[in-house]
């Protein structure tokens, strides 16, 4: 049954007045999956009512065989590319001498390959965060000589892609984009014959390492066939070794579950956090094991921690609303947290997506005089998509009409389409990296919590996620103010409140000169922490694991703006995890600690304790 039949979809006020049993109405609607599967669809969603269903079953066939990308989207920018190349003489003479003059110092290098003072890397070097060419066996002919060839073919097509006047940013860098995907896989690290480490251990095991690598592919295609998650042997499973963090579901309705976590101080700060996390994946990703679970550390500090655990939409939910998360998540567990603390501020914290969906809600609930927020925190999120990082290349009108009509045939977008494209933005360290690894050397990486959490995907429903995209990266209504709320128009720079914004250094997803861009958005002190790592590795930064550090500066909402590159300067930079950092932050606009509240609110049978039952569908 659609959550669209349960909550109807007349707007409603932003502070939902909740029966005293707060449970008690969903769960009476709730349904078995026998009756639910019995029950009508939401209007709207049945193909027959939809423009043009044969061209979009076309469309849907087709992105079978492309992996969810437009081919018209590449061509038209290949198109582009092509064209104005060929109509600027000056420019091609210019890469003929490049390629000229590239290919006389390889020569060169190659005539005193076995010369004793001939150095490696004579000609070009391979960038520092390039690990295909790293090692020793890299640096003797002729696997260096091949290794500088490609890198000189590498840079010798970059530079053909980019700088070519007439060319829009947004073709040339789709151009640069998929060129660079086909080099990538054309890397002389990628095959047995022309990498020097697989040689080298295949001579010193009898080739016994192409017998693990061709298991290691069995096993990976026999699981890819089965749509199983990853074989862990059971080291991480989710309510056993991941997400234990001791709690209780006090609330559910068809959309979450509210989870409110045992506190492990005598005493308690007065204000509830809030987790908001996106539900492009589980929510455990800050629950993880204990030792680098955020929770327990906020749990451990102080703080009541209340989470909220999106349930994994499925062909039913087609119809379920962007708006709808903002209603049926973050309002409705306001709605639960005030009845468990009256009175109380709420310190909110969302996490990428969950985080722009926090933005939102803070913005409306500002609008209309609701200002139950203490603080905002956003983790690695953003609220203005021009600068959306290579994201952006998936999200133009061709694309996103492709994209939907894929999700329209489904009723969703497959976790295979979205795991791809976040795979396609570090091909080199997701895709290639790991066919060498594995596949080549015949070695397994041993498995991680992260892993076995990146391998539990989720689905997104068809108009939410088309909202999504066009609403706010197509067409970037939220930094605009024509992102509508019932109905009415709302502005970041409504925020009042004290917001602590984290961005991570080197972020595929949410690039953190994106993240900060809501400096200039919002009306409101702005703390902003820029740390080591990526999207996840970067937020989840336990204060005992070694190798984090950040800068950190605060921006009062009267001061003058300080632009991106001139934050990095001035931003003084500290060894070690931002957590401490954030928990002080909290701490200094809390009020004095006393006893821990009630968990829920009153006896309501039926929930289950942490980690609840969504986070297993």
């Amino acid at each position: 049954m659609s959550v669209v039949q349960i909550f109807p979809r007349a707007e409603e006020p932003s502070v939902q007045v909740l029966p005293a049993h707060p449970v008690a109405g969903p769960e009476a609607s709730k349904a078995s999956p026998e009756r639910r599967e019995h029950m009508p669809v939401a209007a709207g969603a049945l193909p027959g009512s939809e423009q043009y269903p044969f061209d979009r079953a076309f469309h849907a066939m087709l992105a079978r065989f492309t992996g969810g990308i437009s081919p018209l989207a590449l061509s038209l920018a290949w198109l582009d590319w092509s064209s104005h190349l060929a109509a600027a003489p000056q420019r091609q003479l210019e890469i003929s001498r490049s390629i000229v003059r590239d290919t006389g110092r390889l020569a060169e290098a190659a005539v005193h390959a076995t010369s004793p003072g001939q150095k490696p890397w004579s000609v070009i070097q391979p960038q520092e965060r390039d690990r295909r060419f790293r090692g020793p066996q890299w640096e003797i002919a002729p696997f260096n000589l091949l290794a500088q060839a490609f890198l000189l073919g590498e840079r010798w097509w970059r530079d053909a892609a980019t700088g070519v006047r007439g060319v829009s940013h947004a073709n040339e860098a789709i151009v640069e984009f998929s060129m660079r995907q086909m080099l990538d896989m054309l890397a002389p690290s990628n095959f047995a014959a022309t990498n020097p480490k697989v040689l080298e251990k295949a001579f010193q095991s009898g080739g016994e390492n192409f017998v693990f690598g061709w298991q290691n592919w069995c096993s990976d295609l026999m699981r890819l066939l089965s749509n199983s998650k990853l074989a862990d042997d059971g080291q991480f499973v989710v309510g056993k070794t991941v997400a234990v963090s001791p709690g209780k579901v006090v609330y559910r309705n068809e959309l979450i579950e509210l989870i409110q976590y045992y506190p492990t101080t005598a005493q308690v700060r007065p204000e509830p956090i809030l987790i908001v996390p996106a539900w492009i994946m589980k929510y455990y990703i800050l629950d993880l094991s204990p030792h680098n679970s955020l929770i327990k550390f906020l749990t451990g500090q102080g703080f009541t921690v209340f989470a909220i655990s999106w349930r994994n939409p499925d062909a039913r939910d087609r119809d379920l609303a962007f708006d709808d998360y903002r209603r049926l998540g973050v309002m409705a567990a306001l709605d639960v947290i005030g009845l468990i603390m009256p009175g109380r501020k709420t310190h909110a914290l969302g996490y990428c997506l969950g985080g722009t969906l926090l933005s939102i809600a803070a913005a409306a609930m500002e609008r209309d005089g609701d200002s139950r927020f203490g603080t905002v925190t956003l983790l690695a999120a953003q609220t203005d998509f021009t600068e959306a990082g290579e994201l952006t290349l998936f999200v133009n009108e061709s694309q996103v009409a492709f994209l939907e009509d894929m999700m329209w045939q489904r009723g969703y977008l497959d976790t295979t389409q979205m795991a791809g494209a976040f795979q396609l933005l570090r091909s080199n360290e997701l895709i290639w990296s790991r066919l060498s690894h594995d596949y080549l050397m015949g070695e397994s990486a041993p498995p991680s919590d992260l892993m076995a959490w990146n391998a539990d995907a989720t689905r997104l429903p068809y108009r939410m996620h088309s909202e999504y995209l066009r609403k706010l990266f197509l067409d970037n209504d939220l930094a605009g103010g024509r992102y509508l709320v019932g109905g009415r128009s709302i502005s970041l720079s409504d925020i009042h409140a004290p917001m602590f914004v984290v961005g991570t250094l080197a972020d595929h997803v949410a690039p953190w000169r994106s993240v900060y861009k809501v400096h200039y958005q919002v009306d409101a002190d702005v703390t902003f922490l820029l740390t080591s790592g990526g999207h996840n590795a970067g937020v989840v930064a336990p204060p005992q694991e070694p190798g984090h550090s950040y800068q950190v500066l605060t921006k009062a909402a009267d001061a003058p703006y300080i632009g991106a590159d001139e934050w990095l300067k001035l931003a003084p930079r500290v060894e070690g995890s931002w957590w401490p950092e954030w928990a002080r932050w909290l701490a200094a606009r809390s009020g004095a600690p006393c006893d821990p509240p009630q968990m829920g609110v009153g006896d309501v049978p039926g929930l289950p304790d942490a980690p609840g039952d969504y986070v297993h569908t």
